[in-house]
């Protein structure tokens, strides 16, 4: 039996989630949509831009299905002035009833042409450039997977780890719906998803800070909360640890872990923005799947 167990709703926020600019155009993400669940589908139905301006940031996880994909992107799209979308895990399965039979690189690259048709940003198109409140500011969608290097104390290869995981129960099913085709692993993938991001971030000007938007966290500390720590191997890679910095990072949003939580770390706001499944989303206050404002924040309580 395969398993995917992420934190849950309890696990404690570290700074409140907070946001800077009011009354005019806004930058709000959200991530973790997965409508192939009824309740989840009638929240995506329900979202609207608060401004003519708003831009909306989708960290990945909208759905496994490509007609879902479509379905959530284009009503979005529709809606907002500008959606930029960055793939998560789930995007990327082959599920055996998906009459989309595409694996790996083939079916990334099928997204990005669904998503440009839709005039929806990827992460294979020019970075936009927000001149809203707190702008200028290049938003990067990044398509950066994972390579088992957030492993289990102790674990001294990608081997160990998944055998520690796999004797606490937890195999992410990624292990079984995420091929890597035609690469040979899906860390392999990774390895060649970092050459080609880093080589585009460093193309930005110098002076340009960046809001930089990917499904799973770019440093190792926000899965210290979960409740099934094993499950850290399929949520990152150590090689983005300094990206923020060198990056000149402004916010970084993502998902993946289904804890909505705003941290700071090392003087940047790292933001979790995701639904979730409804099991999660019901346990929370506030109203689920509303799109949080990432740009720009006040940084009080900001800790390193």
């Amino acid at each position: 039996m395969s398993y995917e167990v992420r934190g849950g709703p309890q696990a404690p926020a570290e700074v409140p989630a907070g946001s800077g600019a009011r009354g005019g155009p806004r930058l709000v993400a959200v991530s973790d949509l997965h409508v192939r669940y009824a309740e989840n589908r009638e929240i995506v139905e329900a979202l609207h831009p608060e401004s003519d301006g708003d831009w909306l940031l989708v960290a990945g996880d909208v759905g496994e299905y490509v007609a879902d994909v479509r379905w959530a992107l284009e009503l979005l799209a529709g809606r907002f002035a500008k959606v930029i979308w960055a793939p998560g895990n789930h995007e990327l399965w082959t599920p055996p009833d998906d009459p989309v039979r595409l694996r790996g690189e083939r079916r990334y690259e099928h997204l990005v042409q669904l998503c440009r048709e839709l005039g929806v940003v990827t992460p294979e198109d020019p970075f936009p450039v927000w001149d809203g409140p707190g702008g200028p500011v290049a938003i990067a969608p990044l398509f950066v997977l994972y390579d088992y290097s957030f492993r289990p104390d102790g674990a001294r290869s990608k081997e160990e780890a998944l055998t520690i995981a796999e004797q606490a129960g937890v195999v992410c099913t990624d292990e079984f719906m995420l091929h890597p085709d035609p690469h040979a692993s899906r860390d392999a993938w990774c390895r060649a998803r970092l050459e080609i991001t880093e080589a585009r971030l460093a193309e930005l000007p110098p002076e340009l800070p960046t809001v930089l938007v990917n499904h799973f966290p770019l440093v190792r500390e926000p899965t210290r909360v979960l409740w099934h720590p094993e499950f850290a191997l399929w949520c990152g890679t150590e090689a983005t640890a300094d990206w923020p910095r060198r990056f000149r990072a402004s916010a970084v949003v993502y998902g993946h872990l289904h804890i909505p939580r705003l941290i700071w770390w090392e003087g940047v706001p790292h933001q979790e923005v995701s639904l979730g499944y409804p099991r999660e989303w019901r346990g929370r206050q506030g109203t689920p799947g509303r799109p949080v404002e990432v740009f720009p924040l006040v940084p009080d309580g900001a800790r390193s």
